[in-house]
């Protein structure tokens, strides 16, 4: 789904007043869940270090090129660094390694981008996940969401939040976007990395208020290349995929028409059909995310760009800073 535009709105009649009132009810509940899960579960100590990169909303914050970055940087230490995912999306519930053999109707489109930099296990519990990389020689886990998930204890959580977003109005699902109030979410932060869409973007000051008294590190996606050349026909199936179209256009990407689709969309033959005719109709190419790209029909792949980007930190030293305990417990 996508999220609905009122979840953006704090004030007015876009914030839709009525509907946040009438949904206010079912947050209520969603919220008793949540923390009723976290006074009655047992967290499991592996043994070995565990960083979770969450998001304390619905929807994409930059989560998966944070973990990217982590496991990239800690198995250039000589690390066994090894990701943990619940592999949304996908039918195997594990706890399974990822193999080149998967497809992103095994394991879900993260894990196969995530494989990619290291070795990665997809289970549904987390602390069976834990249990198995361990038993496999993990000497480190880093863990793609799980930030409301307390069946594993974390050694260091940090927290993905969209800049341009933020916590949108503030409410608990389904009033808002909210996975959890705000104030849980942050008591168990670490530290927040605010993910920008430009170096230069200037933040909120609602934003900056919220995240007062908090360890903030200001990152941004920066692409690994240039856009294709030529004529574009964009589409996503991401969380925001508005993000990638302005991202594309602002790097010199000739856009010639956009097509969002619904986060993890699973694309079939009929739809990448569908996109290639629209696109001839315009002489464009088509081009589209890494992780929309690990979800099109294997035969199809080779006919449409991947537009790869890479998180970059502003101060990558408070991030070594964070690392620097885990690193030694790892050793």
């Amino acid at each position: 789904m996508q999220p609905p535009d009122f979840w953006n709105h704090r004030h007015g009649r876009d914030a839709a007043p009525l509907i946040r009132t009438l949904l206010s009810p079912l947050s209520w509940l969603y919220t008793k869940g949540v923390r009723r899960r976290f006074k009655t579960t047992q967290s499991y100590d592996v043994g070995i270090p565990v960083i979770c990169v969450g998001n304390a909303t619905m929807g994409g914050t930059g989560k998966t090129p944070v973990v990217i970055y982590l496991l990239q940087s800690l198995r250039r230490m000589q690390l066994n660094a090894v990701g943990l995912t619940r592999g949304y999306g996908g039918q195997l519930k594990g706890p399974i390694p990822v193999h080149e053999r998967h497809t992103s109707k095994d394991v879900g489109d993260e894990p196969l981008l995530l494989a990619r930099h290291g070795p990665v296990w997809v289970s549904e519990g987390r602390d069976d996940g834990a249990r198995a990389a361990r038993s496999h020689g993990a000497q480190l886990i880093v863990m793609d969401d799980g930030h409301q998930n307390p069946q594993l204890t974390k050694t260091l959580s940090l927290l993905v939040v969209d800049a341009e977003t933020g916590f949108g109005n503030g409410c608990v699902f389904p009033a808002g976007p909210l996975r959890e109030p705000l104030k849980d979410a942050l008591a168990r932060t670490d530290a927040v990395i605010l993910m920008k869409p430009t170096p230069d973007y200037e933040i909120d000051d609602h934003l900056a208020e919220q995240l007062k008294g908090q360890v903030v590190i200001p990152a941004y996606l920066a692409p690994q290349s240039e856009p294709p050349r030529g004529k574009l026909y964009a589409f996503a199936g991401i969380g925001r995929p508005n993000k990638f179209f302005d991202a594309l256009r602002r790097h010199g990407g000739e856009i010639v028409e956009e097509v969002p689709f619904a986060d993890h969309h699973p694309y079939d033959d009929a739809d990448i059909e569908s996109l290639f005719l629209l696109a001839s109709e315009y002489d464009a190419s088509l081009v589209t995310t890494e992780k929309d790209h690990v979800r099109l029909p294997q035969g199809y792949r080779k006919g449409i760009h991947a537009w790869p980007v890479k998180v970059v930190f502003e101060d990558e030293l408070t991030i070594r800073r964070l690392l620097h305990p885990i690193i030694r417990a790892a050793t």
